[in-house]
């Protein structure tokens, strides 16, 4: 069947969830570049009420603030002291925080619509805490795969448990093509801590088109992006977009809210049937997962 621009279009209109004033923008900035983190951070809360976000570059400390936050360590890098490259620190509301003398990190910070669980300690240290250890899954299921869950809400999986927001650090060789449903589903960023030369994040907004293969050969140009990943850069993914990662960066992978068991919905089948649908091969396919193709995949 052919499928017309403007009908290609009507689709993604038509089936973009019950949401329509949810923004499906993918961001994807450097930490530190004002105007594209700006952005971002508008449409995150937008998307998620209640939710907030900052970054701060180079700080001794964090002033006391009205909500309770998730603060992501992400330099000075080669440092094992306490904070590091990778550790969170969880400040409730009221506290200030204050880095060792004479350190100076920078921080991306979570601010939540709820409080901390009392339980949870002022910082997790993925590298240097016995109760996280590699829990292969996900976007890295190796069997020798780096990826540690920080916070969660599945207790049988990890010890820290947070509703409101969970985080992963994982090396991401080669993940599966994937989307979160608008309903039921959760957003989700990549900051990213580690990249080495040809690691990149495919991305497309049309997860709609793709599921119901109404794409045509000049579509198929442009359904996916591919990104360059660089240490340093922050992506974020609004729920009902598709992303694949590649190449090996090292990422904390957030989600808010939390990771929501079945909500991970494979596309590599649907994009391995468009591409003999339309004959498309070499450089002209759409790339995939060879092995989340053959069946519908669901996590």
């Amino acid at each position: 069947m052919h499928f017309t621009i403007t009908a290609f279009c009507l689709i993604l209109a038509g089936m973009s969830g019950f949401n329509s004033t949810r923004s499906k923008a993918i961001h994807a900035t450097q930490l530190g570049q004002a105007e594209s983190f700006g952005a971002l951070r508008a449409d995150f809360a937008q998307n998620n009420p209640g939710y907030g976000l900052n970054y701060y570059p180079s700080t001794t400390g964090l002033q006391p603030a009205a909500d309770d936050r998730v603060v992501f360590v992400q330099g000075l890098d080669g440092r094992t002291d306490e904070p590091a490259m990778g550790d969170i620190l969880l400040v409730r509301a009221g506290e200030e925080w204050t880095a060792p003398e004479g350190v100076a990190v920078d921080l991306l910070s979570f601010s939540l619509p709820d409080t901390l669980p009392e339980e949870l300690p002022a910082i997790i240290r993925p590298d240097w805490d016995p109760k996280i250890t590699d829990t292969p899954g996900g976007c890295a299921t190796e069997g020798d795969a780096y990826r540690r869950i920080l916070l969660t809400w599945k207790p049988e999986v990890g010890p820290y448990i947070l509703n409101s927001l969970n985080a992963h650090r994982v090396r991401i060789k080669d993940s599966f093509s994937h989307f979160h449903p608008v309903d039921g589903g959760f957003d989700e960023f990549y900051l990213v801590q580690e990249a080495p030369e040809g690691a990149r994040l495919l991305t497309s907004r049309h997860v709609e088109a793709i599921q119901a293969q109404a794409v045509d050969l000049e579509q198929s140009r442009n359904l996916i992006q591919s990104r360059e990943l660089r240490a340093g850069d922050l992506v974020y993914m609004p729920r009902g977009t598709m992303h694949r990662g590649l190449g090996g960066a090292l990422v904390q992978v957030i989600s808010v809210p939390g990771f929501v068991p079945r909500a991970e919905i494979g596309l590599d089948h649907h994009l391995k049937a468009i591409n003999e649908k339309l004959g498309l091969t070499g450089d002209s396919a759409l790339p995939i997962h060879a092995g989340a193709s053959r069946d519908a995949v669901v996590k």
